[in-house]
């Protein structure tokens, strides 16, 4: 799979036009004058954008871990800090942060690379945070049977920062966890402890 740049959501390029005339009407909707300066290119601006932020419609994410490779580490791997950008899918208003996966192999390893992108394909559509984390945890657990899955999601949600409530700053963290991580404890500690250092 491409990185978010070599790839776009098909649907939009097939809707362009319909997608930049109904963009002018809103912006005519909420009392904006469409033909000053600034606006005349945002229903194409914003058409663009949502080529590449809603990307992630045409990808299978599960695709992104089709390729694997025999390997017979049983210990913890770990890759944090994974940034991310989806949408809220209750007001359409951008949330973002990291994504941290830890699996423990049985027999079967991906790519590292393969986790930014499985991540990518995840969050580049309308979300919510809880359903990206349990199905970041899903795919690896289908794609590589490991012996046990976390994922620790961090988000921070325009649609709490900017609006409703107003608390900037703020923070959801969700958590999933899959095989061996939800019975032994010591476990879940060490993938924890892991992503502070």
């Amino acid at each position: 799979m491409a990185g978010v740049k070599d790839y776009l959501n098909g649907k939009v390029s097939a809707n362009r036009e319909q997608i930049e005339y109904h963009v002018k009407e809103i912006l005519k909707l909420i009392g904006e004058n469409v033909e000053r300066e600034g606006l005349l290119e945002t229903p194409a601006r914003v058409t663009r954008m949502y080529e590449e932020i809603f990307a992630g419609y045409d990808v299978d994410p599960r695709e992104v871990l089709g390729v694997t490779f025999d390997e017979q580490h049983e210990e913890l791997v770990i890759v944090r800090d994974i940034v991310y950008y989806s949408q809220c899918e209750h007001h359409m208003a951008p949330f973002f942060g990291k994504a941290h996966i830890g699996y423990i192999p049985s027999g079967k390893i991906a790519g590292l690379s393969k986790l930014a992108r499985l991540v990518e394909a995840v969050t580049r559509k309308l979300q919510v945070q809880e359903r990206i984390t349990s199905q970041l945890a899903d795919i690896m657990n289908d794609a590589l049977h490991p012996n046990g899955v976390m994922v620790v999601v961090e988000g921070e949600h325009l649609c709490m920062c900017a609006r409703g409530v107003k608390k900037s700053g703020s923070k959801t963290v969700t958590s999933a966890v899959r095989g061996e991580f939800v019975t032994n404890a010591a476990l879940r500690s060490e993938f924890l402890s892991l992503l502070k250092q």
